[in-house]
C-alpha cells in the first residue's frame, strides 16, 4: 500500500467508526452522552475509553472530522513509526487528565486527541531540528493557529479541559519520542567538523 493511502486509511477507519456511531445514536433515540468522560466518579471512567467516540450533535461531529483526517494522516505520514503509540497515548493520557482535573460534567468528542495531535506536530518538528518537520510544525500552525484560544475557558458548553489536558499530551509525547522516528538529516560538512574539533 503507497504511502499516503496507508496514512490516509487509519484516519478514515477512525471517521467511519465515529460517524457510523453518531448515525445509529440519532436512529435508535438512544443518548451516547453519558458514555463520555465523568471526572473524579467511578462510572465516568469508561469514557476514558468512550468519549473520542462520542459527539454532541452533527455540527460538532462534522467539526472535529477535518482535522481528524487532516493531523491523523499527517502523523501517520511523517511520524509512521511512532504513530500508533502516539494515537493510543495521547487517547489515554487525555482522558485520564480529563478525568482528573475536569469539571464535573460529561466530556465527550475527539477534539482531545484532535489538539494532541496538533501539538504533537507542532513541537516534534522543533524538537528534532529537522527543516521538513519544522515546515510541518508551520503547516499546522497555519491551518489550526486557532485551536488556540480553545484551551481557555471563554465558550461556554465546550470543555476546554479536553483541549489543554491533549494539548499537554502531545507535548509530553513529542519530547518522550523525540529520538524516535524521523531525525534531522545530518550533512557531511557537520562530520567534517566534528572530526576537526578531535
Amino acid at each position: 500500500m503507497p504511502k499516503f493511502s496507508e496514512s490516509i486509511f487509519y484516519p478514515l477507519m477512525f471517521l467511519v467508526i465515529i460517524w457510523a456511531l453518531k448515525i445509529l445514536e440519532i436512529a435508535s433515540g438512544l443518548n451516547l452522552g453519558v458514555l463520555g468522560i465523568y471526572p473524579r466518579h467511578i462510572a465516568g471512567m469508561p469514557g476514558i475509553i468512550f468519549a473520542p467516540l462520542i459527539h454532541g450533535n452533527i455540527s460538532h461531529l462534522f467539526s472535529n472530522s477535518g482535522p481528524v483526517l487532516v493531523l491523523g494522516s499527517a502523523v501517520f505520514y511523517f511520524y509512521r513509526p511512532v504513530a500508533f503509540r502516539v494515537i493510543f497515548y495521547s487517547w489515554a493520557i487525555t482522558g485520564i487528565l480529563v478525568w482528573l482535573g475536569g469539571r464535573e460534567a460529561f466530556h465527550i468528542g475527539a477534539s482531545g486527541l484532535i489538539y494532541a495531535i496538533a501539538s504533537f506536530l507542532f513541537f516534534s518538528g522543533f524538537i528534532r531540528k529537522s527543516i521538513e518537520l519544522i515546515a510541518i510544525s508551520f503547516i499546522v500552525v497555519f491551518l489550526y493557529g486557532g485551536m488556540f484560544w480553545g484551551i481557555f475557558p471563554i465558550m461556554e458548553g465546550i470543555s476546554w479541559e479536553t483541549h489543554l489536558m491533549g494539548a499537554i499530551a502531545g507535548f509530553g509525547l513529542s519530547v518522550y519520542y523525540r529520538k524516535h522516528g524521523p531525525q534531522r538529516k545530518r550533512y557531511k560538512w557537520e562530520d567534517e567538523e566534528e572530526e576537526e574539533e578531535d
